[in-house]
């Protein structure tokens, strides 16, 4: 079959680099347009390319294209790693002009029409497409992925709400530098320290975690608690979850909805999204964040919780399961379902 070719938005920062990699011989996708500032410049001569392996040799004499420059001949989706708050007039005028933009910025999220998918839990929620094209009359769409650490924890949620229902979380998240992008959060400022405060993150996960556990059109009744930290780990979001359910679910029943979330049919998908430990030291961010080729969540210290209800520990890749690779994932599910 003919690849399908996709464009990257904000290629040279650590997100476009996460896409490059995730997408590197993909089944579906072939990169054919890399956009950001340094219009003009070779890939290799305006990244600095922040991950692990060396950069593949294949994108170094890509040049960089304005989103002007793109054309539905070059490539008909668009996965976005644009910053929250230049995204928004960037991808609109984009899918005006019939591209179908798979967002990770946040500024589309919390509109009405535009759906926010963790393929594993909302999938249905696509079906909003259909009222977003008729409501803006364009041929192209925007689809979103969510926060990092919000995705995260809704993966762990929903089977929870599913089986027993869900009244109230409350959630302490210890995030990774990398969540910050590059050149991120000084070293002075993290080195030897906590730092109790993420700008925005807080309300992020509680409002998208309530619009992935909705039924599409209105948000889920359940009252979400958040508290989000910065710690001095590179990669990796670790998060301590307190929740009340409202049908009576002990360890033991929670453990085997967990276990019983199955993956999907996709290439990017993990066999086992929740990957259930019961070693009492883990999931720990080192040893743990690249589960699942990245993409899995791994969920410990599964226990009673005199005040809660259930409490549990839960550990996900921010950069790859919350980041490009759940954003590939979103592709592969809309291309599966026929929207692209």
């Amino acid at each position: 079959m003919k690849k399908i070719n996709v464009a990257i938005l904000g290629a040279a920062g650590v997100l476009g680099q996460r896409f490059i990699e995730r997408l590197e011989n993909h089944p579906t996708f072939e990169i054919a347009a890399l956009e950001d500032v340094m219009v003009g410049k070779r890939y290799e001569d305006a990244t600095n390319w922040r991950l692990g392996e060396r950069m593949p040799a294949w994108v170094k004499d890509m040049k960089i294209v304005s989103t002007d420059s793109l054309s539905l001949t070059d490539a008909s989706v668009v996965f976005s790693a644009l910053p929250g708050g230049v995204a928004d007039k960037i991808e609109t005028d984009l899918a005006k002009k019939g591209f179908f933009i798979i967002s990770k910025a946040s500024d589309h999220r919390m509109d009405e029409d535009v759906p926010l998918v963790i393929p594993e839990v909302n999938a249905n929620h696509l079906g909003i497409l259909e009222e977003q094209r008729k409501k803006r009359g364009w041929k192209g769409a925007i689809v979103t992925d969510p926060n990092c650490s919000t995705t995260i924890v809704a993966m762990t949620l929903k089977p929870l709400w599913d089986q027993f229902g869900i009244e109230r979380v409350v959630v302490s998240t210890m995030q990774s530098v990398s969540g910050a992008g590059y050149p991120g959060v000084p070293s002075l400022d993290i080195i030897d320290n906590v730092v109790p405060y993420i700008g925005g993150e807080e309300e992020k996960m509680i409002i998208e975690t309530k619009k992935l556990l909705g039924d599409g059109k209105h948000d889920a009744n359940l009252k979400v608690s958040a508290a989000c930290n910065r710690v001095p780990t590179l990669d990796g979001h670790l998060e301590v979850v307190f929740v009340t359910t409202t049908k009576k679910a002990g360890p033991a029943e929670a453990r085997k909805a967990f276990q019983k979330f199955k993956g999907l049919d996709y290439p990017s998908a993990p066999s086992e999204p929740i990957i259930v430990t019961d070693e009492l030291n883990r999931p720990q961010t080192r040893l743990d964040r690249n589960a699942g080729n990245g993409m899995s969540v791994v969920l410990g210290r599964l226990r009673e919780d005199e005040a809660m209800g259930l409490a549990y520990t839960v550990l996900g890749h921010n950069t790859i399961r919350g980041g490009a690779g759940g954003a590939v994932l979103v592709g592969e599910l809309c291309h599966g379902k026929g929207y692209i």
